[in-house]
């Protein structure tokens, strides 16, 4: 029988560093070839829209997708998960947690394998519930992180939000900009982030636009960077603007483009001088949350937690 696991039952199942080892572990099996992963689709709905991600990953032994509709009023998410060998049902998780912890845990992952050796800042443009996970994922990778620093436009959202989080309220992007480890996660259509800005041997994680009329970063972002990575780079073909549009544009080559998985796998450096900058464009893919919610399903089963359907 499928078992039911609630929101608050991956909150207690689930912490940050959990997320990273699992979505590490979630690349690393992407660079063995052993997840077939699809990019997300949208559907019209009545003033929303029905996003749908699906995978498998025959190595974890699990298959599925992530589903979530999403309206002014807010989002609704859950994970389906199915097993590889057999058809059944293992699992219906409630994934707004889940999905945010996995976000966090994608950029956390790129961090630890392209960030600077020394790197001891971290700036976060935006103050939402993405951004909470960045830092605490972050953090949770590279614990020698002494310094946070962020920006938001709303100076009461953004003092409440380094108050909980343990960071310090910047003045305007840019003090978010000149750290170590840069993350944008914003909602902004436009750029929010200048490649003037970032100091040399900056790791830049752009984490907020997966619509393809979408922008967080400027062309000289881009043109700066040393190195290019996604997650998906299927995906980003159809959702990342921060990289489509200046491919286009003839600032980039899809060729210098390259996935974190052959990162992780060893098979592309990365990084090659301290003083490079690099580009991490995430965009959430379902083979991310599969691995994170099977890991919450082991955890649930060894717990006797969740609801038998």
């Amino acid at each position: 029988m499928a078992l039911l696991l609630r929101e608050s039952e991956v909150e207690e199942l689930l912490s940050p560093a959990d997320a990273v080892e699992a979505v590490e572990g979630c690349f690393a099996r992407l660079a063995r070839g052993a997840v077939e992963n699809r990019p997300r689709f949208r559907l019209g709905l009545e003033d929303g829209l029905l996003h749908v991600l699906a995978a498998a990953d025959l190595e974890l032994g699990v298959a599925g997708h992530k589903t979530y509709g999403t309206f002014r009023e807010g989002a609704r998410f859950v994970v389906l998960l199915f097993a590889a060998d057999r058809p059944e049902l293992l699992a219906v998780v409630e994934a707004d947690r889940l999905g945010q912890r996995r976000t966090g845990a994608a950029s956390a992952v790129a961090a630890k394998y392209l960030a600077r050796p020394d790197a001891r800042t971290l700036g976060v443009i935006g103050c939402g519930w993405q951004a909470e996970s960045q830092i605490e994922a972050i953090r949770a990778a590279l614990p020698a992180i002494e310094h946070v620093v962020v920006y938001c436009r709303t100076d009461e959202r953004k003092r409440d939000f380094c108050e909980r989080l343990g960071a310090e309220p910047g003045e305007w992007y840019r003090d978010a900009a000149e750290q170590d480890i840069v993350v944008t996660a914003t909602s902004s259509r436009d750029p929010v982030l200048r490649g003037e800005w970032l100091k040399p041997g900056a790791l830049v994680c752009a984490i907020g636009a997966n619509r393809i009329e979408a922008r967080e970063l400027d062309n000289a972002v881009v043109e700066r960077a040393a190195f290019v990575c996604c997650d998906s780079k299927e995906q980003a073909r159809i959702e990342a603007g921060d990289i489509v549009e200046p491919v286009e544009r003839g600032v980039l080559d899809w060729l210098e483009v390259h996935e974190l998985a052959e990162v992780v796998g060893g098979e592309v450096p990365g990084r090659q001088k301290d003083e490079d900058i690099v580009l991490f464009k995430s965009l959430g893919i379902a083979a991310e949350d599969l691995a994170v919610a099977k890991l919450v399903l082991d955890r649930a089963e060894a717990r006797g937690l969740g609801t038998q359907l």
